[in-house]
Formats: structure tokens, C-alpha cells, sequence
């Protein structure tokens, strides 16, 4: 697959039936990289998912009309925590891997997330190796671990926290400063925009 064929753009409501159904297949094949589940978005209706991209930010990688990955943003609430995001709902088709696409979703959250945050966080299961090797290669760093974060049919799963200072200058050496008492209450691995 040609990355440059690829075409990377902000998910509409009209995207609502794609969005679903790559959705629905992450959470069926990939169901401990996500803090949703099948059976409970499975039952939503079609425009549950359209609400969800008409209130929130979900960008899409299409070759032609075809919906291969989607990454998600979330801006945190609260007067303390606006100077931070989160990149959530990450996900490319099985098919549609190693051919530059989860880069190029995750260059357009941060793009994006540059005009809004100072940072941007995520968590990803500790046992995705390549979900780790991709977001450290575009700058973020480990900085904590959740122990078990998730459970799903009586197994445990635990997250590494990651973050991406979008502040650094070309001098630092992108170590993001301790974050004992760090809180991720959104993942990577959960819903791509806040339920």
C-alpha cells in the first residue's frame, strides 16, 4: 500500500456508517487496546456514532473512500488541565499496516493539538510493542504505568502512560518532567472521543 496515496482529514458526520463499522472491527479484533467494548457499541444505533463526530475530533485515513484508520483528540476539562490532550481511539486496519498511516493520523492529531495544549498524553497496552516503538519514534515518552488499567474476561491488562511535549524547544531532550500523581482517565485505547 502507497502511503502517499493516503488522504488524511477530519472525520465528518457523513462518515458516520465508516466510522462504525472500523469502530466496531477494532473493538472485535483488538478488544484489550480499547476501554470500550464490542457488545456495548455494537448495540448503539448509527446516530449515536454520528454524534460522537459531530461533538468531538476524529481524524481518518481513507485510500479513495475507504475508511483505513482513525485516531482520535480530546481536550482535558477543568481550568487546570486545558493545557493538556489526549490522542485516543487509535486504530488502522490489520491490511492497511506498515505502510505509514498510524504516522500519519498521529502527525495530524499533533498538528492539530499544537494550536490547542502544551501536551499530549496517551496510554497503550504495555504488551504492543509497536504501538510503543511508533509513538516514541514521533517524540512522546514513557513517563508511568498503570497497573492493571484494564479487565476484560477476568485478565488484566496494564498501560503505559505516555506524553509528547509540544513546548520544547529544539535544545531539550524531550524528557517530559515526573509525573508521580499523573492522571489518565482517557486512553489511547479507549473511546476515540469522550462519551
Amino acid at each position: 500500500m502507497n502511503a502517499a496515496r493516503i488522504e488524511i482529514r477530519r472525520l465528518a458526520t457523513a462518515d458516520a456508517v465508516a466510522y462504525r463499522d472500523l469502530r466496531l472491527a477494532a473493538l472485535r479484533d483488538s478488544p484489550e487496546a480499547f476501554g470500550s467494548t464490542f457488545e456495548r457499541e455494537s448495540a448503539e444505533p448509527l446516530a449515536w456514532f454520528r454524534h460522537r463526530l459531530g461533538n468531538g475530533l476524529v481524524f481518518g485515513a481513507f485510500r479513495s473512500f475507504e475508511l483505513l484508520g482513525i485516531a482520535g483528540f480530546v481536550r482535558r476539562e477543568g481550568e487546570k488541565e486545558a493545557h493538556k490532550g489526549l490522542l485516543v481511539g487509535m486504530y488502522v486496519r490489520p491490511d492497511a499496516r506498515d505502510a505509514g498511516i498510524g504516522r500519519q493520523l498521529i502527525e495530524a492529531v499533533i498538528g492539530y493539538a499544537r494550536q490547542q495544549v502544551e501536551v499530549i498524553q496517551l496510554s497503550v497496552v504495555s504488551g504492543n510493542e509497536r504501538a510503543r516503538r511508533l509513538y516514541a519514534g514521533l517524540g512522546f515518552v514513557e513517563y508511568g504505568i498503570e497497573k492493571n488499567s484494564l479487565k476484560q474476561r477476568g485478565h488484566y491488562y496494564d498501560e503505559i502512560l505516555m506524553a509528547l511535549d509540544l513546548m520544547r524547544d529544539g535544545d531539550s531532550d524531550g524528557r517530559m518532567p515526573r509525573a508521580d500523581g499523573a492522571r489518565c482517565e482517557e486512553r489511547s485505547s479507549s473511546t476515540a472521543v469522550p462519551s
